[in-house]
């Protein structure tokens, strides 16, 4: 998934390879409940989303990601780049639970530390 601005010459060939989806993002389009569809029409799928925080200071996680997640019935994949240290690798598999407040704070525990590229944009 990603703006449309990125699905155009010269990349759009690319990502269209790669099976990438163009997304709107001046609008709502319901695009948790298409992510959904998508899983259920793909015997494989990786859906990779960017954290909130990227371009501006944000209070709060969006949480669309986790109701792709349970909606479609897969396992969320915890990612990071830890530009401080300069590492990055893959943590623990989250498996939604619908207790979603616990569910999120297990996901910022593991984050508890990570020091992203923009750190004064990150949550406190």
């Amino acid at each position: 998934m990603g703006k449309t601005a990125i699905f155009r010459w010269p990349f759009k060939g690319f990502f269209q390879w790669l099976g990438g989806i163009p997304v709107k993002r001046s609008r709502a389009d319901n695009l948790v409940e298409q992510s959904i569809q998508q899983f259920r029409r793909n015997d494989r799928l990786i859906l990779t989303i960017a954290p909130a925080g990227t371009r501006k200071h944000v209070l709060r996680w969006k949480s669309g990601f986790y109701h792709i997640a349970r909606g479609a019935g897969v396992p969320i994949v915890l990612g990071f780049l830890d530009y401080r240290r300069k590492t990055g690798g893959f943590g623990p598999l989250v498996h939604p639970t619908g207790n979603i407040a616990a569910d999120m704070e297990t996901i910022r525990a593991f984050y508890d530390g990570v020091t992203g590229k923009n750190p004064a944009q990150s949550m406190t």
